[in-house]
Formats: structure tokens, C-alpha cells, sequence
């Protein structure tokens, strides 16, 4: 939450900040991953068997240290559009009877050398929590529950003992699960409208649960803004006791998922295009209330929240997804990630996840060479963010002036502020104060004044580089984090085109 003046670009900008203004817990999934059966993610990124840099699994090891360091706290796997043709029965059990099948998302071939075992073994090693997403394109409701059986029970059923054959005796208790994805696209196979999708997921919601009442389900919304995403919340966010057996403090549905992708070949409009993210968390968050208000879900019921499954800078055009999506990121786009995760931050009160889109190779900010990985420009933010903006959002007021150009998409100018200065605030548990602070201005400096700071000692962590166009590479790193300290005394200068997180105890 951050309230918001204009003024001129010629005037001081000021922050002002109070420890005690929390008004949300920030839910640590908003740091998720993703991983889809896509380009380099699985075979080449987090697989990569033969590699000297693996494990005795195919596991890269220096991936897995990545993951780590940004303290990854879940992964969606396996897809994506890969997942409407995807059966999981096809990656379990030898290696050698496995079937390599056509992939009709990207147009490859799926060899299934990797799959669901290898998936939860992955995450066990790095630490995270499985994010699994049911085929809907292809899939039958049969085939799902056999998945969560397998995943989940702990029974003397066919499933659960398919996967004590397959070496697991102790169930893999995977909560999070999706009920399809993208399956608005016209893009999808087997695409469904919203009356047909709305239908399905809550027919599969009352199954599932009925199989194991502890999940959490993700309805697949589109971008938080369109009538797909009113009609499946109105179709789908009930009070329903009689999918659960009998609970009355229970909704089948947890989550609703959106995705939202930006770019712009030119700075500003490109890094100022996720405040359309922020705006879609906002409206979705309005049409989750209207759902509950309409169909007369009681308040003690939980209150649905919104799973932000993909999202990222992406321009097909510059990396077709056909191809592999291999993005090469500017500081503009670093400076857009940082926009993305302050709205994560602002809007923590409606936020249940989000997962960049991917985490290895493919768009990502990770990427694997045959001798290591290269940290892209967009890695910096999201490091800084990952490991200091936890704990309880905090209320900021910004008086800054304000980008007034074109931007992409059009509609967010008049429906949400694209300030130079944009900004979140955290204050963890050890009682740290974090403030993310992103001047996207390509040219100016701004001398701040920051209203509340009680401190002589702050850390400062800038992100930036000689131009907006600077990228990383395997050879060269133009950009990181430029650690340095401040006084705490007089105004603060955010550079032009950087991203800034200072990080201070208050004086007792």
C-alpha cells in the first residue's frame, strides 16, 4: 500500500515511512518458481545428467545452490501449456520403459526422463514445496485423482502402492494444485470456454477434495481483468459442504490464478508496464469479494486468494517460445521485475503465490552454460527482494513527479499512477526495515527526502548500469548489487535508472 502525490519534476520527492503503519503479512510464495517442460528449463537447466556440475540424480548443482540463495519457497511444475498434453503416468516408473511422446505446446518431443519422482526428489534437495498443475486439456478427472493418490496417500490402493513400487514409501504431500492452465487460450489444446471450464474445475474441486480434504486448489483465471475471470470466480467461489464433507469452514477453491507478461522496446513504457500486474491484482481481488458477496459465502469462511503463477518480462518477438523463450535481459527489464515485486509487496493483503515465469533458461534470470550459470540483470532485483522484503508489508506515502507517457499496455494510464519513484516497504521479523525503491527515470537523479527514518546506520543495495540497455553475459557482468552505507542524515539520492533497497534497525 502506497499512497501517492504528484508533483513536478523539478520539486523533492519524499518517502515517508512508519514502522508501525503494517497492514498485511507477506506471504513468503510470493518468491515462487516455475518449471516447465519448455526449451532448456527441465533438460539442460535443473537436469542435466552427464554434466560434470551434477549430481549422482542429473541434477545441476549449481542450479539447486541458486534456488537456495533465493530461498525458492515453492515450484509449479509441469506446465504451462506443455501440461494440455502431458500424462504423468508417461514419467514414473524405469527410465527405459518410459515413452517419449510428440509435445504439441512447443513442438518437440517429450522423452519423460524426468518427471514426477524426479520433480518432488529436486525439491526435497533444494528445499521447496511442489506446485503441481492437472492437464485439462487432454487429462480425465480419473487421471488427476490417480496423480493426487499417488502424490498424497497414504492407503493400500493402487496408486499409493505404484509409487511404493516406484521406491516412495512415504506419501509427498504436495498441497498446491492447480486446476488447469491458460485454458482460455486460443492457443491451448483442447481449449474450453469459460461456461465449459467453470463446469469442469468444479466438478474435479469436489473430487479431489472429497480425496484429500487438505489441498489447495487453484482455479485458472487469465489476466484478473476479463470476463473469464468474473465468470469462473462467480461459477466457482461457493459454499459448498457437500464437496467437503460436510465442513462448514471450508471453500473448495483457494487460489485463483492469473498471468500477466510485459515488454516494450523502450525504456519507460516497458519498465513502467507492471503496474498493469498491480491494477489486475486490484480488480481480481474486487471480483473474488463480488463471487463471495453473490453467492453468499459466510465471512468465516476463508477468503480466496490470488496466485500470480506467471509472470515476467517476455517479448516473443525477440524469444519465440517455439525456440526456447531464451530472453537476454537489459537493466530496463531488471528495473520492470523490481516494479513487479513492489506490487507483490503492495498488494500482499490479496497475494496467496506468485512464481516467475521460468526459473531456469527459459525467460529467466538463471542461465546454465556447460560450466556454469550466468546471472542475468533481472537476477539482482529479484535476490535482493528474495532475501530482505519478508515479514509485514508497510504503508509508505511517495510524493514524486510522474512518467506521463505512452504505455503498454494504453489502459494503464487513467486507471493507475506510473510515479519516476516507485516504491514498497517491509519490516521483517528480526525487526529490520526494508525499503525497494526503483527510479525509472533514464536521466535523472532524485534527491530525496525520506520522512520517519530514525537511524544513523543503513545498508544500501543499488542495482544499476552505465545505460538502461546494459545486459549480462557469460564473459562480461555489466550489472549486480553495489553494496554500500548511508548516515541516515539529510536526503537520500536514488540514481537515475536503478533500483535501490535500503535496509536499517530503528534507534531505540
Amino acid at each position: 500500500m502506497a499512497s501517492f502525490t504528484r508533483i513536478l519534476e523539478d520539486e523533492t520527492p519524499s518517502i515517508a515511512i512508519n514502522p508501525r503503519n503494517k497492514y498485511a503479512k507477506i506471504n513468503d510464495n510470493i518468491y515462487g518458481g516455475f518449471t516447465e517442460h519448455m526449451g532448456r528449463c527441465i533438460y539442460g537447466g535443473i537436469y542435466d545428467p552427464g554434466n560434470p556440475l551434477s549430481d549422482e540424480s542429473g541434477f545441476r548443482k549449481d542450479v539447486i545452490d541458486a534456488f537456495k540463495e533465493l530461498k525458492v519457497p515453492v515450484v509449479r511444475y509441469p506446465g504451462g501449456n506443455f501440461v494440455a498434453t502431458y500424462h504423468w503416468l508417461d514419467g514414473v516408473g524405469p527410465k527405459e520403459q518410459r515413452p517419449k511422446r510428440p509435445e504439441l505446446a512447443w513442438l518437440g518431443t517429450e522423452p519423460n526422463r524426468f518427471g514426477t519422482d524426479e520433480f518432488m526428489k529436486w525439491c526435497e534437495i533444494v528445499g521447496t514445496e511442489p506446485y503441481l498443475c492437472l492437464n485439462f486439456g487432454t487429462g480425465t478427472l480419473d487421471e488427476a485423482l490417480g496423480w493426487l493418490e499417488y502424490c498424497n496417500s497414504t492407503q493400500d490402493t493402487y496408486y499409493a502402492n505404484l509409487r511404493r513400487k516406484n521406491g516412495r514409501e512415504k506419501p509427498y504431500n504436495v498441497k498446491y494444485w492447480a486446476l488447469g492452465n491458460e485454458c482460455w487460450g486460443p492457443w491451448q489444446v483442447a481449449q474450453l470456454t469459460k461456461e465449459d471450464y467453470a463446469k469442469k474445475a468444479y466438478q474435479w474441486a469436489k473430487a479431489l477434495k472429497l480425496l484429500d480434504p487438505s489441498i489447495t486448489l487453484i482455479l485458472c483465471g487469465e489476466t484478473g481483468y476479463s470476463s473469464w475471470d468474473y465468470y469462473v470466480l462467480k461459477e466457482c467461489v461457493k459454499w459448498d459442504v457437500h464437496g467437503l464433507g460436510g465442513d462448514r469452514t471450508k471453500s473448495l477453491i483457494d487460489m485463483h490464478s492469473i498471468h500477466i507478461y510485459t515488454a516494450d522496446k523502450e525504456h519507460l513504457p516497458n519498465a513502467t508496464a507492471p503496474r498493469a500486474a498491480e491494477r489486475a491484482i486490484q480488480m481480481a481481488s474486487a471480483l473474488i469479494d463480488l463471487a463471495r458477496i453473490e453467492n453468499k459465502v459466510p465471512p468465516s469462511v476463508p477468503r480466496q486468494t490470488i496466485c500470480f503463477d506467471e509472470w515476467n518480462v517476455w517479448d516473443p518477438s525477440r524469444a519465440p517460445g517455439e525456440e526456447g523463450a531464451e530472453e537476454k535481459y537489459t537493466l530496463s527489464d531488471a528495473l520492470a521485475v523490481a516494479i513487479f515485486l513492489n506490487a507483490f509487496i503492495r498488494q500482499a493483503k490479496d497475494m496467496g503465490m506468485a512464481n516467475i515465469a521460468q526459473s531456469v533458461n527459459v525467460i529467466s534470470p538463471l542461465m546454465t552454460t556447460k560450466g556454469g550459470v550466468v546471472k542475468q540483470t533481472t537476477w539482482w532485483p529479484l535476490l535482493l527482494f528474495a532475501k530482505y522484503m519478508r515479514g509485514h508489508a508497510i504503508a509508505l506515502n511517495v510524493v514524486s513527479a510522474e512518467y506521463s507517457g505512452r504505455t503498454n499496455p494504453e489502459w494503464i494510464r487513467g486507471t493507475i499512477e506510473t510515479p519516476y519513484l516507485d516504491c514498497s516497504a517491509a519490516i521483517s521479523e528480526d525487526g529490520y526495515m526494508n525499503m525497494a525503491v526503483v527510479n525509472v527515470h533514464e536521466n535523472k537523479d532524485f534527491d530525496t527526502k525520506l520522512e520517519g527514518l530514525k537511524t544513523e546506520k543503513v545498508e544500501v543495495f543499488r542495482v544499476t548500469g552505465e545505460n538502461v540497455n546494459v545486459a549480462n553475459t557469460e564473459s562480461e557482468q555489466k550489472v549486480g548489487i553495489e553494496e554500500s552505507r548511508w548516515n541516515g542524515q539529510g536526503h537520500f539520492t536514488f540514481a537515475k535508472h536503478s533500483f535501490t533497497l535500503l535496509r536499517w534497525k530503528e534507534c531505540e
